[in-house]
């Protein structure tokens, strides 16, 4: 009997999502596998929405944002009777695997499903967040730091011909890695972010000097998770004197195609989760560490907290203070 998995996107898009399918699909091919392909994520598994690969289906993918297997959020899926459907549904079609492109909520999924029902799975994880314990890369980061570099240096001319602040809130949930990274690569004057404390005072008093030096224009990046945007940019108008302006990034910060990294990065992600399932690990999510392609357990990823790395919080800690 030929050995058998599907693969499904899970939680929110980023770019990156399209590469991992189309390299996952092509080279569990070659290690012998029939492969499946699951439409709108946990919610397609339990409508039964799978279907054979075939060629046209990921040919032509990979430059495309965003997931054409669609995603879905599904708290349903935490009730044993609506995965027993899903189990139900993979089981008459021979599908043994799985793999799964997603966050830390797919993973946790995946793995109450194959604690009920013994389906192995393998993670890659892909959120622009980047906020997945263990791995210091996530699929999507890269092409989302790409849009949002090109958002605030467009920013930044506006802000200059104006004399004007400019407070750009960013992505990133509870984590702030994006606004951080991007506050250093975009010369913003103001960085904050959750894992960083921040004292407005400080601030105030160094950027009136800049000011009174001939600074013109102020750029501050601000992680939503400090929930800051809106209060930052009334501060600066008031305490600072310069007219500010709020731009909330939003979701523009999850598409486009994605860049050159996170198509290498797809594919390296992609070949270690078929070998991993091929190894005969169960439940494991594909790491980058250190320069080092790796797996590691589930209750190791979702039982730890995501760390910035300190290195990037020392270059960033001026612009708090």
């Amino acid at each position: 009997m030929a050995k058998s998995l599907a693969i499904l996107t899970s939680g929110g898009d980023s770019a990156g999502m399209n590469p991992a399918v189309k390299c996952a699909a092509e080279y569990a091919s070659q290690k012998g596998y029939d492969t499946h392909l699951v439409y709108d994520g946990l919610r397609g598994l339990i409508a039964d929405n799978i279907v054979p690969t075939t060629r046209e289906q990921i040919s032509g993918i990979l430059h495309r944002g965003g997931t054409m297997l669609r995603s879905s959020r599904s708290p349903e899926f935490f009730d044993y009777d609506v995965r027993l459907q899903a189990y139900e549904n993979l089981k008459r079609r021979g599908i043994e695997k799985l793999i799964v492109i997603g966050g830390d909520g797919s993973f946790r999924a995946l793995n109450q499903f194959y604690s009920d029902f013994g389906i192995p799975f393998a993670g890659i994880p892909a959120t622009i967040d980047n906020d997945i314990a263990g791995t210091d890369y996530c699929l999507g980061v890269d092409t989302a730091l790409n849009v949002i570099r090109e958002s605030v240096d467009s920013i930044r001319d506006t802000a200059s011909s104006f004399s004007r602040a400019f407070v750009i809130e960013v992505m990133g949930r509870h984590c702030g890695y994006l606004a951080l990274t991007t506050a250093l690569a975009c010369g913003a004057e103001i960085c904050l972010v959750p894992e960083m404390p921040y004292n407005l005072d400080t601030i105030g008093a160094r950027i009136k000097h800049d000011i009174a030096n001939g600074r013109r224009y102020v750029l501050a990046v601000v992680a939503e998770g400090t929930k800051m945007g809106d209060y930052l940019t009334r501060w600066i108008n008031d305490s600072i004197g310069m007219e500010a302006r709020l731009t909330v990034l939003g979701h523009v910060q999850r598409g486009g195609s994605p860049s050159v990294h996170d198509r290498i990065m797809a594919y390296k992600f992609a070949v270690a989760a078929v070998d991993a399932l091929e190894a005969g690990q169960t439940n494991s999510v594909m790491v980058y560490r250190a320069g080092a392609y790796g797996f590691l357990p589930i209750q190791s990823v979702t039982d730890s907290k995501y760390q910035l790395d300190p290195a990037l919080l020392r270059l960033a800690g001026p612009l708090a203070s």
